[in-house]
């Protein structure tokens, strides 16, 4: 018996199952998120060893004052952990452990694995010119990847509805451009300090939410803007536990929350808690580090997967609690 012809909707079938199915997204949003640890071991700290987040803004904050102290994080230019734990809440997924390199602007691996799981790991990197996920399907392995320029061309239609660069300030490394910004701040009735910018992809829009005494983001929003006026919620990102490192100075959240809400497949709510990082320094001495293996038996560019067009989403109207309410344990939505 032949096999029935490949078409749009089986290839879609095969690409959600395999990148947007519960534990492979944990490990897919986290690996573009650039969050987790090396390869090799480091002493780790206990987190009573950290100051809280010094405060750095008074009661009334300019822009350039705020942007100032959220752009700390600016001379953070590698990261790694080995102390990452990620879950998805809403399958209520077996926690995987992961270990990666990050190296700005778009340098990074990340190997993950399900402890009690056999042959189901995970190996997802980056660099100027393409990001992967090569993942276990079957007998073989499966390695989807795509060109960065190419993926910024068709965020209409792809799996994941953001760019990238944005899943990277999802985990802390936020940069406020000024220049960028059209509302705010402005001071909320929570306390929290509100701006609005547009995104340099020229797309989306980010709310940033930010602490207003330690001048550091606790929670994103990202929207698109829809043709008959309004916008809708793509991203969410909501960061606790942060942490104060003294050299380099920077605020680094050690709980995030994420939200994804692609417009073809459902909801994702993912929960990364790392214990600690090592800051601007690389823990793999590996050649090859920040190259696309080709080992796999299976290799699929994702920009060529033919998918139906996204329905129509309707304007989301801006939900946000207080970070300091949150209970990110056990959020539901």
């Amino acid at each position: 018996m032949t096999a029935p012809p490949t078409t749009a909707t089986t290839e879609w079938d095969a690409v959600y199952r395999a990148v947007i199915s519960p534990g492979f997204m944990i490990g897919v949003v986290l690996g573009t998120l650039f969050v987790s640890g090396g390869a090799t071991c480091a002493p780790q700290r206990a987190a009573s060893v950290f100051p809280p987040p010094p405060q750095v803004l008074g009661e009334v904050a300019s822009l350039a004052e705020i942007a100032a102290a959220v752009n700390r994080n600016d001379a953070v230019t590698q990261l790694s952990t080995n102390s990452a734990s990620i879950q998805d809440l809403k399958q209520k997924t077996p926690r995987l452990s992961a270990s990666v390199h990050l190296q700005r602007d778009k340098d990074f691996r990340l190997r993950a694995s399900l402890p009690i799981i056999l042959g189901a790991g995970l190996d997802i990197g980056s660099n100027n010119d393409v990001f992967w996920f090569e993942v276990p399907e079957g007998m073989t392995r499966t390695m989807y990847f795509a060109r960065h320029e190419q993926y910024q061309n068709n965020l209409e239609r792809a799996i994941i509805p953001v760019n990238p660069a944005w899943l990277i300030e999802a985990i802390g490394l936020v940069h406020i451009d000024p220049n960028l910004v059209v509302a705010g701040p402005v001071r909320r009735n929570d306390g929290l300090l509100e701006i609005r910018s547009r995104m340099t992809d020229g797309i989306h829009n980010r709310v940033c939410y930010i602490d207003p005494e330690g001048g550091f983001v606790t929670q994103q929003l990202l929207t698109k803007p829809l043709p008959g006026g309004g916008e809708t919620l793509i991203a969410e990102s909501r960061a606790g536990d942060h942490r104060f490192y003294e050299n380099p100075q920077c605020v680094l959240p050690h709980r995030v929350l994420l939200r994804l809400l692609p417009t073809a497949a459902p909801e994702m709510n993912l929960q990364i808690e790392v214990g600690d990082y090592v800051v601007n320094q690389l823990l793999s001495s590996e050649p090859d580090l920040f190259v696309m293996p080709q080992t796999a038996g299976n290799i699929q560019d994702l920009t060529r997967i033919s998918l139906a067009p996204p329905p129509m989403p309707t304007p989301s109207a801006y939900v946000a609690e207080s970070p300091q309410k949150l209970n990110l344990r056990g959020v539901s939505y």
